[in-house]
């Protein structure tokens, strides 16, 4: 008989939960919740346990908070937990929690051609490092290392490092987010809200009033071309993903290649193959054919946290991924 583990992705709003065999790593029986709807994160798990067959012993949970103390206090979320504790109460056996983007991170070697679209050409090293980053809420980043046959992932803040301008609106845009919050990040553009910021900043370097949008009146208005500053928009946003993204191939030599996670980019993914992305990507003077040869990749699957937990897991147990 197959062994299972329980496997759980855990946003602010959602938790997705799974059960991933061990052997070969099929995930089925895939459930969301409501996170308000369960007074704990132990409460919904049981829920979903309880309308199961498959008894388990062991779990990995993917979580947006950090997880390297016992105790989880999620940041978009009322939930508080201790690690032991809940351990404890489902009889398991081993509970691994990992951060969310570790669980994208964990995903990428498992991930089939049909859960990933290359947007930029290079040949894939398999055994030299990974870079995933993720613009969403905010702006996620992770590398991945092979050792020994294993993954490891290198998890850390890199969506909060300084964002570095490369022409002239750009430079107004940052003085513009300066004057408001004094410490600009990568993340202040490159995420949902960044869309926002951008352009705001553009129409403060037109001299224009602009309208209170969110991202999706943006992207939408920029795509239908009633809103020539939200197309502008759309087009700093994808021009300084690539700048990003070809600085974390220079920071780790990623021939492993270089994934974009979160769902923006999968909005208008058109407009993103024809945008300045690879251009501004390889545009690094002397180091311009250094980063030439390295592929990127958007993940289009939808569960990549589950599938990366799963993997976690699988890992855990002496199992190749």
């Amino acid at each position: 008989m197959s062994e299972y583990g329980l496997v759980a992705d855990v946003g602010g709003t959602n938790i997705r939960l799974a059960l991933v065999n061990l052997s070969d790593g099929n995930i089925d029986n895939i459930q969301k919740f409501l996170c308000a709807d369960y007074p704990t994160i132990t409460d919904v798990i049981r829920t979903y346990l309880s309308s199961q067959e498959t008894q388990v012993t062991q779990a990995c949970i993917a979580i947006a908070c950090p997880t390297d103390k016992d105790w989880i206090e999620m940041t978009n979320h009322s939930w508080a937990f201790s690690q032991k504790q809940v351990k404890a109460d489902l009889e398991l056996d081993n509970l691994h929690l990992i951060n969310d983007f570790t669980g994208i991170a964990m995903s990428i070697p498992t991930l089939g051609e049909d859960q990933k679209v290359q947007v930029k050409s290079g040949e894939v090293n398999p055994d030299a490092p990974i870079a995933v980053y993720g613009p969403g809420t905010g702006l996620g980043v992770a590398h991945l290392v092979k050792h020994q046959g294993e993954f490891i992932c290198l998890p850390g803040e890199g969506g909060h490092v300084e964002f570095a301008p490369s022409d002239d609106k750009e430079m107004h845009i940052l003085k513009f987010l300066q004057n408001r919050l004094g410490h600009v990040s990568a993340e202040r553009l490159m995420s949902g809200p960044g869309l926002v910021n951008i352009y705001q900043g553009l129409a403060d370097f037109y001299q224009k009033t602009p309208e209170n949008f969110v991202p999706a009146d943006i992207t939408e208005r920029g795509l239908d071309g009633s809103c020539e500053l939200c197309r502008e928009t759309m087009e700093v946003f994808c021009r300084v993903l690539g700048s990003f993204g070809g600085n974390l191939a220079l920071n780790l030599s990623t021939f492993g290649g270089i994934y974009i996670a979160g769902g923006i980019i999968g909005r208008f993914m058109d407009f993103f193959k024809a945008s300045d992305f690879i251009k501004r990507f390889e545009d690094k003077g002397r180091f311009k054919a250094f980063v030439n040869k390295v592929p990127v990749f958007v993940i289009t699957e939808s569960q990549p946290g589950l599938q990366g937990a799963a993997a976690y897991l699988r890992q855990a147990n002496g199992y190749r991924i």
